[in-house]
C-alpha cells in the first residue's frame, strides 16, 4: 500500500490553494509538518504575519475517502470537545491543484505534546495525562446510532450489538492475520481466548464516538507559568463508533503505569463492571489489529514482538 503522500507543494500551488479555500492572504511559506504514517501535513505561511498560518492536509490515493471521513467526525464534535480541533476551512476532492485529495485546516496553538514530553517535569506530564484523560471522557459523551467504523459519511457495516461488532472484528482480524502468515495456532488461541470472555462485550449498550488514536503525537499543548494546557486534538481518521472502553484502552496501551493513572483518575469512573477484564481484552484487539497493519504496511520487523504482545495477553 501506498501512504504518506511524497510531494513538493510550490508556493505558487500553495498560494493557488489558498485562493480556492477563499483565504485572504499572500503565501509566503510552505513547509512540511510533523505527521503520522497516512497524510502528509504542511504548514502554509503567510507574508503578513496578522494573517495566522493554515494547516494543508494531502491524503494518499489509495486512502483518499479519509479526507471526508475527517471532514464528517470534525463536524460531529464541533464545539462538543474542551479541547478545540482544527476548523475545516476547505475539502477538495478534484484532484485538480495537487492530483490528490486535500483540506485546509485553521493552525492551533501549541506544539505536538509527544514531541514535548521528554522535557517536562513529572507534575505536568501527569497533568497532561489527566487531560487526556478527561478529554476521552467528552468523546464518550456524543453517542451514536450504531457500533461500526466510521466511513466517509457515516458507519460502514453497523451492527446493533457490541458483542455483534466485536465478533465482526476478530474474526476479519484474525482471518488477515492468517492471509499474512500469523501463526495459525496462536489466531485459534486469541479466537478461544476472545470467545470464553465475550460476554465482556455486552456490557456496553450505548456506542459513542471514540477517537480511537489519542495518544500524544496527536495533541498540541503551550506551557504557561509552568503549567501544561492541552491546546488541541487532531487526526481523526481512524474515529469509530463504539465502546468507550475501546477508546480507553488503546489511549492506555502505549503509556507507562504513571501515566496510565492519570489517563484514568482524569477519565473518572467508568460506571462499569469487569472493565479491567475488559481493557485486556481491547488491547488483545488492538495488538492483533496493529500486527495486521504493520503487515500490511510493510514494517515486518516489528511482527515478532506485537506477536509475543498476542501470546501474553490471550493468556491471561
Amino acid at each position: 500500500m501506498k501512504l504518506k503522500p511524497e510531494l513538493q507543494v510550490s508556493v505558487a500551488t500553495a498560494q493557488s490553494i489558498v485562493d480556492a479555500a477563499g483565504c485572504e492572504g499572500a503565501v509566503a511559506t510552505i513547509s512540511m509538518l510533523h505527521s503520522g504514517e497516512i497524510a502528509a501535513v504542511y504548514d502554509i505561511g503567510f507574508a503578513v504575519l496578522s494573517h495566522r498560518a493554515l494547516v494543508l492536509k494531502v491524503y494518499p490515493d489509495d486512502l483518499h475517502w479519509k479526507m471526508q471521513k475527517e471532514v464528517t467526525v470534525i463536524g460531529l464534535v464541533e464545539e462538543r470537545l474542551r479541547v478545540p480541533p482544527p476548523k475545516i476551512l476547505f475539502a477538495d476532492d478534484s484532484k485538480r491543484l495537487l492530483g490528490l485529495n486535500f483540506i485546509v485546516m485553521t493552525k492551533l496553538d501549541g506544539s505536538v505534546l509527544g514531541e514535548m514530553e521528554s522535557t517536562l517535569a513529572s507534575a505536568q506530564r501527569a497533568s497532561a495525562y489527566a487531560q487526556i484523560g478527561r478529554l476521552l471522557a467528552d468523546f464518550h459523551c456524543i453517542p451514536m446510532e450504531a457500533f461500526g467504523y466510521i466511513g466517509p459519511k457515516g458507519i460502514w457495516t453497523a451492527h446493533a450489538t457490541n458483542r455483534g461488532y466485536l465478533a465482526h472484528q476478530f474474526q476479519r482480524k484474525l482471518a488477515e492475520f492468517g492471509e499474512r502468515g500469523g501463526d495459525l495456532r496462536l489466531a485459534e488461541r486469541i479466537k478461544a481466548h476472545v470467545a470464553e470472555r465475550s460476554g465482556l462485550f455486552d456490557a456496553c449498550r450505548q456506542p459513542v464516538l471514540c477517537h480511537n488514536d489519542l495518544h500524544a503525537g496527536n495533541l498540541l499543548a503551550t506551557i504557561s507559568d509552568g503549567e501544561l494546557q492541552l491546546t488541541g486534538v487532531l487526526d481523526f481518521e481512524g474515529a469509530l463508533s463504539g465502546d468507550p472502553l475501546m477508546d480507553v484502552a488503546k489511549a492506555l496501551y502505549y503509556l507507562d503505569e504513571e501515566s496510565r493513572r492519570a489517563v484514568l483518575d482524569g477519565y473518572g469512573a467508568m460506571g462499569r463492571d469487569h472493565w479491567s477484564e475488559t481493557l485486556a481484552l481491547y488491547h488483545l484487539y488492538f495488538v492483533l489489529e496493529l500486527w495486521c497493519w504493520m503487515a500490511q504496511i510493510g514494517k515486518t520487523r516489528r511482527l515478532a514482538k506485537l506477536a509475543q504482545e498476542l501470546v501474553r495477553y490471550s493468556a491471561e
